[in-house]
């Protein structure tokens, strides 16, 4: 047993020590500090579309389009992706709308007009979230939406310079045009395309087809088929139902000139040249304008002017001479400048 003495002698030798090392213990050290910058969270969009990403028409061109920001912002790890394709049904569309709402996506893409009214209907229940479609041109602000995007294209513009091209091709001055549904920018190119044609031949016949759908390529090739036969040896279409087409253009001999995105690939050597479709400016506005908390209410048009859309020939295709070339850099430059008022 310690004796009182001992234990007085034990707490003088601990403080003697506690002092010399500095006084009391150091209480826990803490958790070192880190540098590290903490990780961003990816920009989310989602569409909402008709047909596939790779139909070579109205839907790949806006994919592309994503795909090319993507890319440029740095890829998934700095934009997210979501896509639903073929929602040939409204309602089944109007379901992956709001699913892509409550998912944490910042921008819903409605990628057509028959998706409008759905549209609406959700962007209403999900005030935070801004919703874009087209080709339309309301943003709702009269309905008080303050959320919600439209983006168009000045299709006729292109149209128009098509036209030019087909009718310094044709030699029958027979031009066949294959269309899906007499509306939107189908019939505003279609529309464009044949006052073109006229502006450079005016005696030439331009017929028309419209197969009332956007997808049915079987009506496409008969409608082509059905042109070619009445003289046409140049045709052109929109919607990707011009797969069907461009496959009989190909096996008749006919050329084609396109709209909405490249068709190059199915047939270099019958394919022209293009209106491209070129959503990226329109998109990073979008984006840049949801990062700095304006969710809504802009209207977006493609035009040649602003150069939303381009016209490009297709470089395997042999017969573009100086002269198509330039009657083109002309008809581009009256458009832009107003001297060329494409639909009077």
């Amino acid at each position: 047993m310690f004796k009182r003495g001992t234990l007085v002698v034990v707490a003088f030798v601990l403080a003697v020590l506690l002092t010399a090392c500095g006084g009391a213990p150091a209480a826990p050290a803490a958790p070192a500090a880190t540098d590290a910058p903490v990780a961003a969270e990816p920009f989310k969009v989602a569409v909402v579309m008709p047909s596939t990403e790779t139909d070579l028409a109205w839907s790949q061109a806006m994919i592309d389009a994503l795909r090319s920001i993507q890319a440029e912002m740095g890829g998934e790890a700095a934009m997210q992706i979501s896509i639903s394709e073929n929602m040939f049904n409204v309602t089944d569309a109007a379901a992956a709308l709001r699913d892509y709402a409550s998912a944490g996506n910042q921008l819903v893409i409605a990628h057509g007009t028959q998706y409008g009214t759905s549209m609406f209907e959700v962007a209403r229940d999900f005030p935070e979230v801004s919703f874009a479609w087209g080709t339309a041109t309301d943003t709702g602000e009269a309905e008080g939406f303050t959320n919600v995007f439209s983006y168009n294209a000045s299709a006729e513009e292109g149209g128009y310079v098509n036209g030019v091209i087909a009718a310094m091709l044709s030699t029958s001055n027979v031009v066949g045009i294959v269309g899906p549904v007499e509306a939107g920018d189908a019939k505003a190119y279609i529309d464009g395309f044949e006052q073109g044609v006229l502006s450079v031949k005016p005696d030439s016949t331009v017929n028309k087809t419209y197969t009332g759908s956007f997808g049915d390529t079987a009506a496409a090739a008969e409608a082509a088929s059905t042109h070619i036969a009445a003289g046409a040896d140049v045709l052109t279409g929109s919607a990707q139902q011009v797969v069907g087409a461009i496959g009989v253009a190909k096996e008749r001999g006919a050329l084609w000139l396109g709209t909405q995105s490249s068709q190059a690939s199915l047939a270099p050597d019958i394919v022209v040249a293009t209106q491209l479709y070129d959503w990226t400016g329109v998109l990073k506005d979008i984006i840049a304008k949801i990062q700095a908390g304006t969710l809504g209410g802009t209207a977006y048009d493609l035009t040649l002017e602003n150069g939303g859309l381009k016209i490009v020939f297709n470089s395997a295709f042999p017969g573009v001479t100086p002269e198509m070339q330039a009657a083109v850099d002309t008809a581009i430059q009256g458009i832009s400048s107003g001297v060329i008022t494409v639909l009077p």
